[in-house]
């Protein structure tokens, strides 16, 4: 029930930065809604699909479509309100980042995956929803020109499948793999971090 819950708290924060950007490009209601609910459910659904648990819950449990929904009326009502955060489409998109990946990686793993192949359903799982979600707004998906983005993902499933390894207490662990994606993220954008690039190497070389 707390993973569910877990996995709810994923939906509504991807919806949100679905939601918000939507608002941000100005669409419509239904733009509004139609962007929340993508970013909210694809990721998920792209990890049901590549684990075999078929058809997705998102397609299964209404609960997921209700939360994703909301996310998008929320972003369309109170938008203002939520504009007072400092870069508040990225600190859900980072919420929804550590989720997603965690989450994701709990059930590749619980369905029997390799820990390798967990952890990237995992990060799938975390950035198929910002893909979806740039592309329709015909943006460069943050995933390919924000290096400190699949990272984050992939320090949240990572923390998974060790704990799972060391079969530690899998909720501490979830919830541990969540704040330190989150967390990640956050600080790369605050500071700039960016991964190393190759030696000697230039813009359009």
């Amino acid at each position: 029930m707390v993973m569910i819950l877990l996995d709810g708290l994923g939906v509504f924060a991807f919806g949100v930065s679905g939601g918000l950007l939507a608002v941000h490009r100005r669409l419509d209601l239904f733009g509004v809604l139609v962007l929340a609910l993508v970013t909210a459910l694809a990721g998920g659904i792209v990890r049901d699909v590549l684990i075999a648990d078929l058809p997705p819950v998102a397609f299964r449990n209404s609960l997921y479509l209700v939360v994703a929904l909301a996310a998008g009326g929320a972003c369309f009502l109170m938008h203002r309100i939520l504009a007072r955060l400092h870069q508040p489409i990225m600190v859900f998109d980072a919420l929804g980042l550590g989720v997603f990946a965690s989450i994701g990686c709990n059930k590749a793993l619980g369905s029997g995956l390799d820990p390798l192949a967990a952890v990237l359903i995992g990060v799938l799982s975390a950035v198929g929803g910002g893909i979806v979600r740039d592309l329709l707004v015909a943006e460069v998906p943050r995933v390919l020109k924000e290096e400190i983005y699949a990272a984050a993902a992939l320090l949240a499933a990572s923390v998974v499948a060790v704990g799972h390894a060391l079969d530690w207490p899998p909720l501490p662990v979830t919830v541990v793999a969540i704040a330190a994606g989150f967390i990640l993220r956050v600080l790369s954008v605050v500071f700039h971090w960016r991964l190393p690039r190759a030696p000697g190497s230039a813009p359009g070389s």
